[in-house]
């Protein structure tokens, strides 16, 4: 009697399993037999790329219009003196030295700005 109450409760067990996974979505085939079968969806893993390269390119271009409105000397005093402060300071000293791509824009947007 013990046996089938577990193979009972092991049975509920894998279909309330199989119902959480198909509540996030699923898709439905239809077998070579005529039988409908609901498989969930693969869920899409990770950061996706797309949004990664925008963020690095918005803040390329966050970088350059700082550049080019402080002006590049006043712009490495002001680096400068970030890495002077604490940790946290340091990293944002690192993150926010001009690389070559922020300069080209900085020239590229100045007329704009002044």
């Amino acid at each position: 009697m013990t046996d089938a109450f577990q193979g009972f409760d092991t049975r509920l067990k894998t279909i309330n399993r199989k119902r959480t996974r198909l509540e996030r979505g699923y898709v439905s085939k239809v077998g070579k037999d005529g039988l409908i079968i609901f498989r969930p969806k693969r869920r899409k893993g990770g950061i996706p790329l797309r949004g990664l390269i925008y963020l690095v390119a918005g803040f390329v271009f966050f970088k350059a219009v700082i550049i080019a409105h402080l002006g590049g000397p006043l712009y490495g005093e002001r680096v400068a003196q970030l890495a002077e402060g604490s940790i946290v300071e340091q990293a944002g000293a690192v993150v926010m030295q001009p690389d070559p791509l922020s300069v080209m824009l900085a020239a590229k947007i100045r007329p704009a700005l002044r």
